[in-house]
C-alpha cells in the first residue's frame, strides 16, 4: 500500500493526477428535468456543464468544503463555515466553462437566479 502511495505522488510531482470527482445535480419536477448540471474536476481543473435549465441557464455558487448546505429539511451546513463563496456565475444550458485551480469545493447549483441564495444560505454580494 506504501508503494502504491509513493508512485502515486512520484506521478503528481510531474503533473500527473490519476484520480477526479464528479457532482451530479438534477431537478425533476412531473418527470421532466427542471434542472440538469454535471460538474468535473480532474488535475485541479473543474468543468461546470449545464446540460438542462428550465430557466434556460445554470446558476452555481462555488463553496469552500464544508460550507454548503446538508439536504436535511433544515439544510444546516456540513461543516463550520466563515467564508464567502469562492465563486458565482451563470452558464447558459447547453455551454459549459472551466476553471482551473478549484480543489475540494462544495456546489450549490439552481435554474433561476434568485433560488441559489435560498438553497446555498448565502447573502447576495
Amino acid at each position: 500500500m506504501k508503494f502504491l502511495a509513493l508512485i502515486y505522488f512520484v506521478l503528481s510531482l510531474f503533473g500527473c493526477d490519476i484520480g477526479g470527482s464528479s457532482y451530479v445535480t438534477r431537478t425533476t419536477v412531473d418527470g421532466t428535468d427542471t434542472l440538469y448540471s454535471q460538474t468535473t474536476t480532474r488535475a485541479g481543473v473543474a468543468r461546470f456543464e449545464c446540460l438542462r435549465s428550465a430557466s434556460g441557464a445554470c446558476h452555481y455558487t462555488v463553496l469552500a468544503h464544508g460550507c454548503a448546505p446538508t439536504s436535511g429539511p433544515d439544510q444546516a451546513r456540513s461543516g463550520k463555515c466563515e467564508s464567502d463563496p469562492i465563486e458565482r456565475f451563470t452558464v447558459a444550458r447547453g455551454e459549459s466553462r472551466q476553471i482551473a485551480g478549484l480543489t475540494g469545493f462544495d456546489l450549490c447549483v439552481s435554474a433561476e437566479d434568485d433560488a441559489v441564495d435560498s438553497v446555498c444560505d448565502r447573502p447576495r454580494q
